[in-house]
């Protein structure tokens, strides 16, 4: 029967809970520090550097060593792979470091987007697969939360149906499969601001999306109190030719949210990015 299933155990629970609750304390943030070695390259290039295994380093050993008042900022770092193993010139592990400011680990487990054959050049996310084995192992290196990011686009015919579903069921076992590691998973379903839609058309979008994926997650029976989300502002696209507000942007992205996340959900995480602070959007 459908309805016979089993959440994780008190144990578990009350971990995953904890975990999520500090992350989202209040007057704090998570500091997203997982650039890929080329997003990386890029930052470096900048400033005129090489994009390096030890300037890569130094660059988050300049984050994670900054005067002790982070913390009183930040409750979570999301690491990449190569950042997770990387020491400070002193020979520190930098999870060490962050761990001795009262900062949680995090680490970015997916890999990347691939396209969703037979879509208008809509995608998914890959690295399912040894998640398991990989999130074992991250939480043995001192990780207690992590990160994956599913991508949809508005467009005349999109998001399609085939995105919609195909991103919420992926969200939902990797939800799954952290938790089984007692690993707060990030849910994070993005969608993208580009394009000419307005900001009711986003709306109507991140309301759908979200329906759909705390659909899947109840359906792969994810501990909803053991989980936080990571979604968009609801924002109108780009090239939308009218400019909102930020009380207009404030008001339809609550009202989406309200509609869609469940009150059982800790907290939640906005993208940051692709925002100026200065001018209506």
């Amino acid at each position: 029967m459908t309805t016979y299933f089993n959440y994780p155990s008190k144990e578990v629970q009350d971990e995953l809970r904890r975990i999520a609750q500090a992350i989202v304390a209040p007057g704090k943030g998570i500091l997203a520090a997982d650039e890929s070695v080329g997003t990386m390259g890029k930052r470096l290039a900048d400033i005129g550097m090489e994009n390096s295994d030890d300037a890569r380093r130094q660059y988050r050993q300049l984050l994670f060593t900054a005067d002790d008042k982070l913390s009183e900022n930040i409750s979570g770092v999301i690491l990449f792979h190569e950042t997770l193993y990387q020491k400070a010139d002193d020979g520190t592990p930098f999870v060490d470091l962050l761990k001795r400011k009262g900062i949680i680990p995090g680490i970015k487990v997916d890999k990347g987007v691939v396209d969703l054959y037979g879509s208008e050049g809509e995608c998914t996310t890959q690295g399912l697969d040894d998640l398991g084995a990989r999130c074992a192992q991250y939480k043995k290196d001192g990780c207690d939360f992590a990160k994956w990011r599913c991508v949809l686009k508005i467009g005349k015919n999109t998001p399609s149906y085939q995105a919609i579903l195909e991103n919420a069921n992926v969200l939902a076992r990797y939800a799954s499969i952290c938790q089984s590691q007692r690993i707060v998973p990030i849910v994070e379903p993005e969608i993208l601001p580009d394009g000419d839609h307005d900001l009711d058309r986003c709306q109507k979008v991140t309301e759908t999306v979200l329906a759909a994926v705390y659909k899947a997650l109840s359906d792969h029976h994810v501990y909803l109190e053991g989980t936080l989300l990571k979604p968009n502002m609801v924002t109108a696209g780009q090239s939308c030719p009218r400019r909102y507000t930020p009380q207009e942007v404030a008001l339809a992205t609550v009202t989406a949210l309200r509609r869609t996340v469940p009150a059982a959900v800790p907290g939640v995480t906005f993208l940051s990015g692709g925002q100026s602070e200065k001018k209506p959007l």
